[in-house]
């Protein structure tokens, strides 16, 4: 199921995507390996926490946040959100299935570089069973308005 925000945002947008079903997982890694899908290819949302509010880091799936990095390219002291704001924010999705379209939800966004230039991007749609999937033309378009850098590691 995708979020109602989501798609409201995506149809706006007018971007093509196609919805991939796959078995319930809990974590981007596994959603990755469900679908039988590169995990340098799923995008993930990490919501960050700073003084002026929340913004949403995006990376792959088989990498995470380098806070240290994303301290340095933000100029600012930040924190992993605690998981009660993400489902704050994240209003219309299940726990844990965060999309990684900030702008859906009003939220600024940061997106590794590592995610720009692909053939395809998958990223959630907010619940634990379906992807979205997206030419990777269309989703550096998508994210073309968030803020890019380098701020990840492989784990």
């Amino acid at each position: 199921m995708i979020s109602a925000r989501l798609k409201h945002h995506l149809d706006a947008q007018g971007l093509p995507y196609d919805m991939v079903r796959h078995p319930y997982s809990v974590t981007a890694s596994e959603s990755a390996e469900m679908a039988h899908i590169p995990g340098d290819h799923l995008a993930k949302s990490v919501l960050i926490h700073m003084e002026e509010g929340p913004f949403l880091a995006v990376v792959p799936s088989n990498h995470q946040v380098d806070l240290q990095a994303l301290q340095t390219m933000m100029d600012r002291r930040l924190g992993l959100a605690p998981e009660f704001e993400l489902d704050q924010v994240f209003d219309d999705c299940d726990t844990g299935a965060a999309p990684c379209v900030g702008a859906a939800y009003m939220l600024p966004t940061v997106i590794d570089n590592s995610l720009s230039g692909l053939d395809r991007v998958w990223f959630e749609a907010g619940d634990h069973k379906t992807l979205i999937e997206m030419r990777g033309a269309d989703f550096d378009a998508l994210m073309e308005r968030a803020k890019h850098g380098s701020f990840c590691t492989v784990h």
